[in-house]
């Protein structure tokens, strides 16, 4: 099967992006790798430009619309990342910017791509479908859609993050990356196989939210019956994008779950091991070697921190118990 993207494609975006996007540092804590029983190192994309990883797809993508698209503008859907991640690419574009984002989203989303000048449409995330408004805004206004996962110049550019971090830690040996949508993903696996052809690549997603798993388990795309409930708002899928579950049926060696409050102890960990903030969709893989999801190996395990983007006071309400639960230990 010919995958939709390939190493190529990834390289070709870090060329592309290298004078745009933030080269994120690998952090690591003695703390952890006490607490998880191996070395682990943290690819920090909360502090990538607009607070998540989002920025190097939405860039690569839009950078590569005509002139003529970009006069006219462009807009795409999101619960939040995305969305400030292209107000920033168009800013940086010159290109007018709307976005179409759900009404719970977390406020310091919302006001940040309002802050870099897009105009912002909302929708009710339980009884609206995003994917039909956005095309029907862009078809009326004349629009170019920049999809949050499902585009090859999405995905490549996501993966210039695990090119980064492999580049810089060339031992790991398995990763570990959220899975929402599957864009990050899939530009992860595909760069990682390639540099490093026996590493594993491990999927992280929420236990309520496991669509990429529950299609996995089928052997095709398949819809989760209902809008999952979880802290990772940014994680909330339905059903994979269609572009990016071909590349991770094929080349994900696994997908784990985490709990809610798996998630919120990781975010807690971060924060005082770490010394980052990381939203709850950022933290999932982090949460998984934490609840030790995954077998211990030798080697360095690599974990992809995805995103900052959390409201204070949602902060401190998610990680304000934290302080009292602790990690397994990892013989148990």
């Amino acid at each position: 099967m010919t995958l939709p993207i390939g190493p190529d494609d990834v390289l070709d975006a870090a060329t592309r992006l290298a004078s745009i996007v933030v080269r994120t540092p690998v952090i690591f804590s003695p703390a952890l790798d006490d607490a998880t029983g191996q070395p682990v190192v943290c690819k920090a994309e909360n502090l990538q430009r607009t607070g998540s990883f989002k920025f190097r797809g939405a860039f690569n993508h839009a950078v590569s619309l005509p002139a003529e698209a970009l006069v006219h503008g462009i807009i795409g859907a999101s619960s939040g990342n995305h969305a400030q991640a292209l107000a920033l690419a168009s800013q940086l574009l010159g290109a007018p910017c709307t976005v179409v984002i759900p009404n719970d989203a977390p406020k310091a989303k919302v006001e940040g791509a309002i802050a870099l000048g897009a105009q912002i449409v909302t929708y009710d995330r339980r009884t609206g479908d995003r994917d039909a408004l956005v095309s029907e805004l862009a078809d009326r206004l004349n629009l170019s859609v920049v999809p949050s996962a499902n585009s090859l110049r999405v995905m490549a550019g996501a993966g210039t993050a695990a090119l980064e971090l492999l580049t810089d830690h060339p031992d790991i040996t398995t990763l570990l990356v959220p899975v929402g949508g599957g864009g990050l993903a899939a530009g992860t696996a595909v760069i990682a196989k390639h540099l490093r052809p026996g590493i594993r690549v491990i999927g992280v997603e929420p236990h309520t939210a496991a669509d990429t798993l529950a299609s996995l388990r089928a052997g095709r795309r398949t819809p989760l019956q209902e809008v999952p409930l979880t802290v990772a708002d940014g994680l909330g899928h339905t059903i994979p994008s269609e572009l990016p579950w071909q590349v991770n049926a094929t080349l994900l060696d696994d997908v784990v779950t985490v709990t809610d409050p798996e998630i919120t102890f990781a975010m807690g960990y971060a924060f005082q091991h770490l010394k980052c903030v990381v939203e709850p969709s950022g933290a999932v893989a982090l949460a998984a070697v934490l609840a030790h999801r995954i077998d211990s190996a030798d080697g360095k395990v690599g974990v992809m921190v995805s995103g900052g983007g959390v409201d204070l006071p949602v902060f401190h309400d998610l990680t304000s118990n934290a302080r009292t639960r602790k990690v397994m230990p990892a013989h148990a």
